[in-house]
């Protein structure tokens, strides 16, 4: 199997995990992914400077630096479903979700004032986001690739990508969302 396959399987099975996660939680309903091109397209703007944040923190902190991208695939996707005309053109829509109260908060300040989740819910989507990071750093150490290499830079971030595509989807479905086949 050359690299582009390995990393394209790799990317396929994560997703689904972190699916089959999701819909088991009533998430997410089973085989099904709401999504945008919008939201896509949005993450390969958001990924550069994500990407440069997230893995100064991956050595301390291997969860946030991997479910803060699931964070913000559910702001994006509240952004989009809110006013996507205004916030689609933000140069950066990552650092203007960042610089709410830094990287480091940056999942309170989702759930809080974007989300606008209180309560359970508040505290329930944190214990989501932390098994859906878990799941995805479990995954990276079973691939047994060795640290610091462009391989696991590249699992890295396809895992980044994935959690914040599965996050979308779960923010879309929040908000009532329905994929069907046409």
């Amino acid at each position: 199997m050359d690299q582009s396959e390995y990393y394209k399987q790799y990317e396929d099975t994560l997703r689904a995990q972190l699916c089959d996660l999701a819909a088991g939680l009533d998430r997410l309903k089973r085989g099904v992914l709401p999504e945008s091109p919008d939201i896509a397209e949005a993450w390969e703007k958001i990924a550069p400077s994500y990407i440069a944040d997230a893995s100064r923190e991956i050595v301390k902190y291997p969860a946030v630096s991997l479910g803060w991208a699931m964070y913000l695939g559910m702001a994006v996707a509240k952004y989009w479903d809110t006013d996507w005309a205004i916030y689609g053109k933000h140069p950066n829509i990552y650092e203007h979700i960042r610089d709410k109260r830094g990287f480091d908060c940056m999942d309170e300040a989702i759930r809080g004032e974007i989300l606008q989740l209180t309560g359970d819910d508040f505290n329930n989507m944190e214990s989501f986001v932390l098994s859906c990071s878990r799941l995805a750093l479990d995954k990276i150490r079973a691939e047994g690739i060795e640290p610091s290499t462009p391989a696991a830079f590249f699992v890295y971030t396809i895992s980044c990508k994935t959690l914040y595509t599965v996050g979308a989807a779960v923010e879309l479905t929040r908000l009532g969302y329905k994929m069907e086949k046409m």
